[in-house]
């Protein structure tokens, strides 16, 4: 992917990209500047002229053995200079020197101001649009094909390739941005590559917000998005996290853009707000207990929605609602559980310690909760923390702090994480469960291997281990955790 022939460009980064920014700032060019002279003699008020070298002017080409080094030699250098930018407005704007025949040589823009029909005769042209820590990174690598390059000005970078169509240097930006693409700053870097119409670097953002779309919507650049990307992104059938979740980030991007817009934080000012993107939310993928508590009290829906949406939850047969009921596409299919134990028993007591219990899967699939065994004292009310764990790096994948209630049968009742939990074939993972509550019923009889088979046909295996360490007794035998609810 060189940028001309011969070797391939050098690429300098500048500094961990913690931080991405589309910004008039200068603060950037310091280093550019750090060789300065003396300003170019000029009007006052005129704009500073940046540092230029002041080799001796004779035989200096004596000194430079390739012609990389002579053509380097001239960057930002007054030297056999024939014309001058002004980039930048205000007191912010700086005189750069450059030479027309390398700018025409390297980039179709600069051949047409230069050469073309409408070429321009003067000396000194004006890029008010355009930042001088950028522009100077643009004429290094066509005077060198070296890539200066960093978290602060690789935006503006981009912006400047783009407008004067040097396209390797376009791709070295899109690499920048690619190598330091994470959750929390994915949706900042979406919004950029949306504007700059970068569909490589926006297809590589949308995967990144579907595998971590918990910790992506939670950052805070999710809130800064226009409508058009919340909408795009609320479309995708392969968001990993629960509706209700989801619905949740919604209101907090419709309270930004109140702000933005200047309006009263009001339901109707949200509604208003959201537009289009209220109907891409998935009412109908969240459990009653979901809806009930977050987007039925929210006042963003039309009273007749809500009711309708309770009777669809309800009621057979189901009444038609206006919103998408087709599952995610990590949730594709219909909810699985596997239950491995044979036979229940009572009684199981609880002191703080956590139920654990080790398994793997024979493919890939997604956990959205556990079945658990509830009260033999009758109806009950439970607090429960439960988690995933990968086992040998012993990383918590995911967890829940919540609650259920119990009817005091022998049946397991279903306790949620908050969006899916993704589980990859043949690793070892730990599901841990700590109650806080009376003695329940346990499952015993245990089996070592459990196979679902869908409506399909495909089939997928669990196997169960024991797990060492602080443990409240589970194991493969009997204990609690007697279900995994999960999605293919």
């Amino acid at each position: 992917m060189a940028a001309g022939r011969g070797a391939e460009p050098k690429v300098h980064t500048e500094g961990p990209a913690s931080n991405f920014a589309y910004s008039s700032s200068s603060r950037n060019i310091a280093a550019a500047q750090a060789a300065a002279a003396a300003a170019v003699p000029g009007a006052p008020g005129s704009p500073a002229s940046v540092g230029f070298h002041r080799e001796p002017m004779y035989n200096w080409q004596a000194t430079k053995s390739s012609v990389k080094e002579r053509f380097s030699f001239l960057f930002n250098n007054e030297l056999l200079s024939d014309v001058r930018f002004i980039v930048g407005k205000g007191r912010q704007a700086q005189r750069i020197p450059a030479h027309k025949f390398v700018l025409a040589a390297g980039s179709a823009v600069f051949d047409a101001m230069f050469n073309g029909g409408m070429a321009t005769t003067s000396t000194e042209i004006e890029l008010p649009d355009v930042e001088p820590a950028a522009f100077l990174s643009l004429l290094r690598f066509l005077y060198s094909d070296e890539v200066h390059i960093g978290p602060e000005t690789v935006m503006t970078t981009l912006y400047t390739a783009k407008k004067y169509a040097v396209p390797a240097l376009e791709v070295h930006c899109v690499e920048f941005l690619t190598k330091h693409l994470r959750a929390d700053n994915a949706f900042m870097l979406l919004t950029q590559a949306r504007l700059f119409d970068e569909p490589q670097l926006a297809s590589l953002c949308l995967d990144t917000i579907d595998k971590s779309t918990a910790d992506a919507i939670s950052a805070e650049g999710f809130t800064d998005i226009d409508l058009d990307t919340l909408c795009a992104v609320l479309e995708r059938d392969s968001l990993g996290i629960r509706e209700s979740r989801l619905f949740a980030a919604v209101v907090r991007w419709a309270e930004a853009e109140c702000h933005r817009q200047q309006l009263p934080l009001t339901a109707e000012n949200k509604q208003k707000v959201l537009g289009k993107a209220l109907s891409l939310i998935r009412f109908p993928l969240m459990t009653i207990e979901e809806f009930a508590a977050g987007p039925a009290q929210s006042g963003i829906l039309f009273d007749r929605e809500v009711v309708n949406l309770f009777l669809h939850f309800t009621v057979n047969p189901k009444p038609r609602v206006d919103y998408i009921d087709k599952p995610r596409c990590c949730l594709r299919g219909k909810e699985c559980s596997i239950n491995r134990f044979q036979q229940v028993e009572s009684r199981w007591g609880y002191s703080g310690t956590s139920d654990r219990i080790r398994f793997t899967v024979t493919k890939k699939i997604f956990i959205v909760g556990f079945g658990l065994y509830g009260s033999i004292h009758g109806p009950t009310d439970y607090q429960v923390n439960i988690q995933i764990i990968e086992s040998d790096k012993n990383q918590t994948l995911g967890q829940n702090d919540t609650g259920f209630s119990c009817d005091g049968t022998a049946n397991t009742f279903r306790v949620m994480f908050k969006e899916p939990i993704e589980i990859l074939p043949n690793i070892s993972y730990t599901a841990c469960a700590t109650l806080k509550g009376p003695d329940s019923h346990y499952g015993t009889k245990g089996l070592k291997k459990v196979i679902h088979e869908s409506a399909a046909g495909t089939k997928t295996c669990f196997f169960f281990f024991s797990s060492p360490g602080n443990n409240n007794g589970t194991s493969v035998e009997d204990g609690q955790i007697p279900e995994i609810i999960f999605y293919t």
